[in-house]
């Protein structure tokens, strides 16, 4: 399977759901209904490396053809312990919340990296993402196949934009309209005028620097303005919204 940085480029908008029910269960139905790709959020959802790898596991079988879904893992800080571990469990993809300068960007990606390019630590005899030393070229080529992206969420992040892309290894960059209200004096309003201005500038200057851009939709009309605005991979809601919409949308239908 292709690094989820090729599939980038092939043309049209990848598009991606958020998995907080932090559930095999519930990751495994959302992998057979045909998405480009599976966001698990260590950040904002009570999920551990358990419940990060149970999921994997899940969909494992929906990661090659006819599906082709890619597990994208949210850290929950860029910590190079946490990168570390969420790579040997078996991601290839990660989303880095609330990147604000080049800086943290080059630690990122160092994180990623084995040396003498990176600071990864060494265990691929025991990590799944080598298949437990059966891959005896991971030390080398593990890198070839990792997706780095990084979020925009935040008034430093949106300033830094030129100089993170810029960085070797920063794949591409995500936009994330909630916090972005929220740093900007907007909390709760991310469809606020002041934030749409800002996120639109954002992606242009994104595509200027090269790099594919992705967001996190407000809505399904928003998703459409978005992907024909160039966004690259965008996300079109959460498991919790689709359960909970469903449930609400289920009860109101009976009683009337």
């Amino acid at each position: 399977m292709k690094p989820f940085r090729d599939r980038l480029s092939i043309g049209r908008p990848l598009i991606g759901l958020w998995q907080a029910l932090a559930n095999g269960y519930a990751s495994e139905i959302c992998a057979r209904a045909g998405y480009d790709w599976l966001l698990f959020d260590g950040e904002h959802s009570p999920n551990t490396l358990q419940t990060l790898l149970s999921q994997l596991q899940a969909v494992a079988p929906f990661t090659v053809d006819p599906y082709s879904v890619e597990p994208i893992a949210r850290v929950p800080v860029g910590d190079p312990v946490v990168i570390k571990q969420y790579l040997d469990i078996g991601f290839r993809t990660l989303l880095i919340p609330m990147m604000e300068s080049a800086e943290q960007a080059e630690a990122v990606v160092a994180a990623t990296r084995f040396p003498p390019f990176g600071v990864r630590g060494v265990a691929s005899a025991t990590s799944r993402a080598s298949g437990f030393g059966a891959d005896a070229a991971y030390l080398k080529t593990a890198h070839e196949f990792i997706t780095l992206i990084v979020q925009i969420e935040s008034r430093a992040g949106l300033d830094a934009i030129e100089d993170i892309a810029a960085v070797k290894g920063v794949d591409a960059l995500f936009i994330g309209p909630a916090d972005l209200a929220g740093s900007l004096g907007h909390l709760g309003d991310p469809k606020h005028a002041d934030v749409q201005s800002a996120i639109a500038q954002a992606l242009k200057r994104i595509a200027a620097a090269g790099k594919p851009s992705g967001i996190f939709a407000l809505s399904p009309e928003d998703a459409r303005a978005k992907m024909a605005d160039g966004v690259s991979f965008i996300s079109i809601g959460t498991d919790i919204g689709l359960l909970a919409n469903g449930a609400r949308s289920s009860l109101a239908s009976v009683k009337g």
